[in-house]
């Protein structure tokens, strides 16, 4: 994935690093040349400065220490001839002798390569000379000293730069964290458009023009599917009615097996609208107002309504209440009651359903740490394990479910679940058959 921020950062540093190298490179050419000519100078100097009695400075070297190998250091190398061509002089460790024409010139003495500069004056011919190692050791020296300004600067450039980069995509990144952090039932448009970037402030806009019109198009979804399930639900209950009357007065006889199927399978479409209205209710709620709600009145309020369907399949149904802090505790959390019920009775519910005649599912609530959370405990044949990380999604059934049912019981717990920032898990239970639904964080 290409990155403008990588891309520019790197074309930035890049660009200044090489320009920096360039004039770096010209500075030190440039130093390396002024360098040159002062030593030239000072060779020009040097051999101008010779003293014109040349047999008494050699007289003097013994007596003095200001004499010719003062000034011949390890640096420079002096020869003096006289006009009949007699070497005068020579400086200690200087390379055999060897006489250029008048000028100055590069040229290898020995081992080595000399700067040379040739003085013709009236009755003599000096020449002085230095290694080109030693102009260059020393023209290295002035270069950086002229250098390591540039060489800080280059560091504290580029971290400018990092800076300046960073400051500039922080408006993009304040954006993006503000729509990753978003729920997903959240579809308000982003805020203070005025204060972003111009460059930024297009893309902004067009988030939310999209939103809008996704909010526009889940609206009319949930709104037909709620008219859909509410217009059905009444002719359906109707119909049951009519039907359950007909049995009764003798006006509709058949096979008891087939009107027994009949009715079964209208129960099963009654029960899928419930259930449509209820998933398009849950849908439509955009936000979740908290307020103390006592889970054991929930608890003792889902058991008691679904106790008939219980005792109609020989099922035992019961709350169950650990880690109490008073005899009457409420385990108060902060929640949705009519949502939490709603919760509770499709796992309950869906308990009921999936446990064969004469077991158990038990409503357990309990304490975990600071927060409250429920557990439903059935003794029915359970998930296979393949199938657990499915079970909510919405319409799924067991591919060896037996019970009746819509498919979308787990999925509107679940949708609450997550309304309430509530972890809602499943797992077969390890001592024996059945299935543990928890709820944890309320």
């Amino acid at each position: 994935m290409k990155s403008i921020r990588r891309w520019l950062l790197g074309w930035l540093i890049f660009g200044f690093a090489a320009m920096s190298a360039v004039a770096g490179l010209g500075i030190f050419q440039k130093a390396r040349e002024e360098a040159s000519e002062l030593f030239d100078y000072e060779l020009r100097t040097v051999a101008l400065s010779m003293p014109a009695d040349v047999q008494g400075a050699i007289a003097a070297e013994h007596s003095s220490s200001d004499g010719l190998d003062s000034i011949a250091d390890d640096r420079l190398s002096i020869e003096i001839w006289n006009q009949a061509g007699q070497l005068l002089y020579q400086s200690p460790d200087s390379p055999p002798p060897e006489r250029f024409p008048p000028g100055i010139r590069t040229a290898r003495r020995g081992d080595h390569h000399w700067r040379v500069f040739s003085l013709a004056q009236p009755g003599r011919f000096v020449q002085v000379a230095q290694p080109v190692s030693v102009r260059n050791d020393l023209a290295l020296r002035l270069a950086w000293h002229t250098l390591w300004p540039l060489l800080v600067m280059v560091p504290v450039a580029i971290a400018f730069v990092l800076w300046v980069v960073s400051r500039g995509f922080a408006p993009v990144g304040r954006l993006s964290k503000s729509l990753g952090t978003r729920s997903i039932e959240s579809l308000e448009p982003l805020p203070d458009l005025e204060r972003l970037p111009v460059e930024v402030r297009p893309l902004a806009e067009a988030l939310n023009d999209l939103l809008e019109r996704l909010g526009t198009a889940l609206q009319a979804q949930r709104t037909f599917i709620a008219d859909a399930a509410h217009e059905l639900r009444s002719p359906l209950a109707a119909l049951k009615l009519q039907l359950q009357a007909a049995v009764s007065d003798g006006s509709l006889r058949g096979d008891e097996r087939t009107l027994a199927r009949v009715e079964g399978r209208l129960n099963r479409l009654i029960h899928l609208v419930q259930q449509l209205l209820t998933l398009a209710r849950e849908d439509a709620q955009v936000a979740t107002v908290m307020q103390p709600v006592s889970l054991r009145h929930v608890g003792e309020q889902v058991v008691g309504d679904l106790s008939l369907l219980a005792e109609a399949k020989g099922i035992d149904l019961g709350l169950e209440c650990r880690d109490e802090h008073e005899a009457d505790d409420r385990y108060v959390v902060l929640g949705e009651q009519h949502a939490l019920s709603i919760m509770l009775a499709n796992l309950v519910d869906n308990a009921i359903r999936y446990t064969p005649p004469g077991g158990t599912v038990d409503v357990v609530l309990r304490r975990a740490g600071d927060s409250v959370a429920f557990d439903v405990r059935d003794t029915g044949p359970g998930i296979p394990a393949d199938e657990l990380g499915r079970v909510f999604d919405r319409f799924y059934r067991g591919s060896g479910s037996q019970a009746q049912g819509s498919g979308l019981g787990l999925a509107i717990a679940q949708h609450i679940a997550l309304r309430h920032h509530v972890a809602l898990t499943m797992a077969n239970n390890a001592g024996g058959p059945g299935l543990t639904v928890s709820a944890t964080g309320l």
